[in-house]
């Protein structure tokens, strides 16, 4: 690898948000159509330190790579034990491991908090991330039809979970 995975800091926010807009824009890995601004990531970032929960980055002499994070699955105490998290790469650095090396690095994290289950939601045609997920002990455990709709059409959310 050429690349190191490390907590992210303030300074990395523009290229963070430059990655997740491409990631809006361009893909259904985020079922969104709105773009985010730089005091959104801001906020964002605040709230995820504030609650305790890790902002990685993987970056190279080009810059961030690609960002991962986690965060509650759900609010109720029952859930505590569960998290929920997110990956994006740079659409010029996918298929080369970055993806793979930050989930591996948020499970180490979700570890190191104690928590239980981690939880991928994913769009049920992306079979590249389910087949990456599944490569790293994730599971299918459900598919919720239709419930999103984005790029003119329905999108399945897949959800994907492993132990810890």
């Amino acid at each position: 690898m050429s690349f190191t995975i490390s907590a992210a800091v303030r300074a990395q926010l523009p290229e963070i948000r430059d990655i997740y807009n491409e990631v809006i824009r361009n893909t259904t890995a985020v079922f969104s159509d709105v773009e985010v601004t730089l005091e959104n990531r801001e906020a964002w970032f605040d709230a995820k330190r504030a609650a305790g929960f890790p902002v990685v980055v993987a970056a190279d002499a080009s810059g961030v790579e690609g960002f991962g994070t986690f965060g509650e699955f759900r609010t109720w105490p029952g859930y505590r034990f569960s998290v929920e998290h997110s990956v994006h790469v740079r659409a010029d650095r996918r298929g080369r491991g970055i993806g793979r090396a930050l989930v591996q690095a948020l499970l180490q994290e979700a570890a190191r908090m104690q928590k239980h289950v981690m939880i991928a939601g994913i769009d049920a045609q992306n079979v590249t991330s389910i087949a990456l997920h599944e490569k790293l002990g994730f599971q299918v455990v459900g598919e919720l039809k239709e419930v999103a709709f984005k790029f003119g059409r329905w999108l399945d959310l897949k959800f994907m979970h492993r132990l810890i």
